[in-house]
């Protein structure tokens, strides 16, 4: 039974591999009628119908292009840093800050010249020699002066003093990376949110400041991108009908047919050499946009015409072993049989078993008494 079944495996695999030399070629085809409408049929060698795309310039190796400029998308991440945070007057001093203060008629000995952080209960300490601390909080600076020029009157005769504010710990501060959220925007904390799915870095350092410019005088912020996750390709690999393994990369804008195999450690055991790049379009357009790889050429000869730029979306597909995928599908066939057949044959050896137990006697025509 055993030597039966694989001969039938071998007779149907020599002709799958004459049907598939018979058949193979360029890949050629027109729409599908049950996608888009059309009466259009063809023929193609590979799974499905594939279309070769036009005669123009495709990026490659030695004639790749530039990326246009890129559109940030969830859930990339930002990197936002901002250079100018001063609080819209009038500001109003809070705990944790830092004013500077500085009063003419002050002695020598005893200077009010200097930095004056504002304490967590509100309060600036000018010193024994002006009556200690003094409340600060919520005050606008103009204010704080007033009230400070009065305090120094009891001590000075020229109580005249300026107050400046050098450092807001009350404004937060805007640093480092910010994920872009699924709904297209990235939080500022106490500031809100700023939508910047599908803009260019220029365009979102503008609408950042616009935003910010609601609370800060003339903000100034830089943005870069942190980490580009919203732009992939894919490779796929087919592996004889048992199944077909998808791996996602980010695209960096350099990468080709060769760097995309490299990332996946090469063909399977099961791959062909055969092997293309599906590049999407857009849904209106009801064609398909494949470009063959010639895999031996780019491998063992060096060549640069067909180790396209991978650009983004790109799915590069790796097609199975003919004959690997013939011996897979009629294992499908053939395993559900041989174990009917193998159970069937157990069955009847255990019956005869039990039947007829070893150390019976046979009748003298050699039947089993």
């Amino acid at each position: 039974m055993s030597r039966s079944l694989l001969g039938m495996r071998l007779l149907a695999a020599a002709f799958g591999l004459s049907t598939t030399l018979s058949g193979s070629g360029c890949f050629k085809s027109s729409c599908n009628s049950d996608d888009c409408g059309g009466t259009g049929s063809g023929t193609g060698h590979g799974h499905g119908h594939k279309e070769l795309v036009p005669d123009f310039r495709v990026p490659k190796e030695l004639d790749k292009v530039s990326m246009p400029p890129y559109m940030v998308e969830a859930p990339d991440i930002l990197r936002i840093d901002a250079l100018r945070t001063i609080p819209l007057p009038p500001y109003r001093i809070e705990p944790m800050d830092t004013l500077y203060l500085y009063a003419p008629g002050a002695p020598e000995k005893a200077p009010v010249n200097g930095l004056y952080p504002v304490d967590p209960d509100g309060t600036i300490n000018l010193g024994p020699d002006y009556g200690g601390q003094i409340k600060v909080a919520d005050l606008t600076a103009l204010e704080a002066e007033k009230l400070i020029a009065r305090q120094l009157q009891k001590f000075l005769r020229e109580s005249t003093v300026s107050v400046s504010l050098a450092q807001s710990k009350g404004i937060q501060q805007i640093r480092g990376e910010h994920l872009v959220n699924p709904d297209g925007t990235v939080r500022l904390g106490m500031y809100g949110s700023v939508y910047v799915t599908g803009k260019t870095l220029p365009q979102i350092k503008c609408d950042i400041e616009a935003h910010l410019s609601k609370y800060l005088y003339k903000p100034e912020v830089t943005v870069d991108v942190g980490a580009y996750n919203s732009k992939y390709y894919y490779v796929i690999t087919d592996f004889a009908g048992s199944g077909e393994q998808v791996v996602r990369f980010p695209v960096t804008g350099n990468e080709t047919v060769l760097d995309a195999i490299s990332q996946v450690g090469g063909l399977s055991a099961v791959s062909s050499k055969k092997m293309w790049i599906a590049r999407p379009a857009p849904a209106e357009y009801c064609q398909d946009q494949i470009l063959p790889v010639d895999w031996r050429g780019i491998s063992r000869r060096g060549h640069s015409r067909t180790n396209y730029q991978i650009l983004p979306g790109d799915r590069v597909f790796i097609m199975s072993n003919p004959l690997s995928q013939l011996d897979t599908d009629l294992a499908k066939v053939l395993n559900p049989i041989n174990r009917v057949l193998g159970t069937t044959l157990l069955g009847t050896s255990v019956y005869n078993q039990l039947k007829y137990p070893i150390g019976s006697n046979l009748g003298n025509n050699g039947v089993i008494r």
